[in-house]
């Protein structure tokens, strides 16, 4: 059975990070292997939670992952509180990154054209460091403009999808340059087509490159980034074509979407995903 390692916090309500990707990769037939970095009462868009941050015992997992002679087919990285985490994600890559492992990079920066507050301008240099050692890059359209300085304003003055797309595309380009890496973008919004909002995801890879729109129902749930990468490492860990992957995480995705509006759960609480994973069996 392939391994994983995946380095991300663990959020017990609002159903992301760990906890999306805990069981996806596992319905995957993939062993995920946690290694939290802050452990969280709820996601931070709860207006209250509590936080213990982790960043001085990762090193431990490293540590006694080496005595244990572990070894892991990929790794899967998500947020991240500060360069000190990102230093202790080199170190573990220096130790467990071989040539056949898979690095997955989702650089979490910001979302709605805004950065987190955590990101300051060091941050962003250290993510861009990390991003450049990845095999697969799953940044959202905000973190695609930050890693590439393309203007998110400036692209949601767009009038028509195909700009709107082909202008993602040169970036994703520039992004694929400057890591060599597979890049993944996710949430397009581009402009209304006939009066319907549409959102999708756009795959580069060498010369190629692949969009895929649908209706969007207006809402941004907690946790379906994490949940789309998570389903992107599993279809590598199983050799799955990367198109057909990014695919079925959108049919997963959508079905998991619209149970949850028809059921009118808060955006923060994350997506029903849990009753649609036979989907990705």
């Amino acid at each position: 059975m392939k391994k994983v390692a995946i380095i991300q916090d663990m959020s017990s309500f609002g159903k992301c990070s760990l906890t999306a990707a805990i069981p996806v990769l596992s319905v995957m037939g993939v062993q995920a292997v946690p290694l939290p970095t802050a452990i969280l009462t709820s996601q931070t868009e709860y207006p209250s939670y509590f936080c213990e941050d982790l960043t001085e015992k990762m090193t431990h997992f490293t540590d006694e992952w080496h005595k244990m002679g572990a070894t892991f087919d990929g790794i899967h990285t998500g947020f991240v509180t500060g360069k000190e985490q990102i230093e202790n994600i080199f170190s573990f890559l220096h130790t467990f990154y071989q040539e056949e492992t898979t690095l997955l990079v989702d650089p979490v920066m910001g979302d709605r054209g805004q950065m987190y507050d955590v990101f300051t301008g060091e941050l962003t240099g250290y993510m861009e460091e990390l991003v450049k050692r990845a095999d697969v890059i799953t940044p959202n359209v905000t973190e695609c403009c930050l890693l590439t300085g393309l203007s998110y304003d400036k692209l949601q003055t767009y009038r028509t999808v195909e700009d709107y797309v082909a202008t993602l595309e040169d970036a994703g380009r520039q992004l694929q340059s400057d890591t060599n890496a597979k890049v993944i973008i996710t949430g397009l919004n581009p402009p209304a087509h006939s009066g319907t909002r549409l959102v999708g995801n756009l795959y580069i890879d060498g010369a190629s490159s692949y969009h895929r729109l649908q209706e969007y129902n207006g809402k941004s749930y907690s946790g379906t980034g994490d949940l789309f990468a998570s389903v992107m490492m599993g279809g590598l860990m199983r050799g799955q074509n990367p198109v057909e992957t990014m695919e079925l995480a959108e049919k997963f995705l959508t079905a998991a979407i619209q149970s949850t509006s028809e059921e009118r759960i808060p955006t923060e609480a994350g997506v029903n995903f849990e009753s649609h994973l036979r989907m990705l069996l």
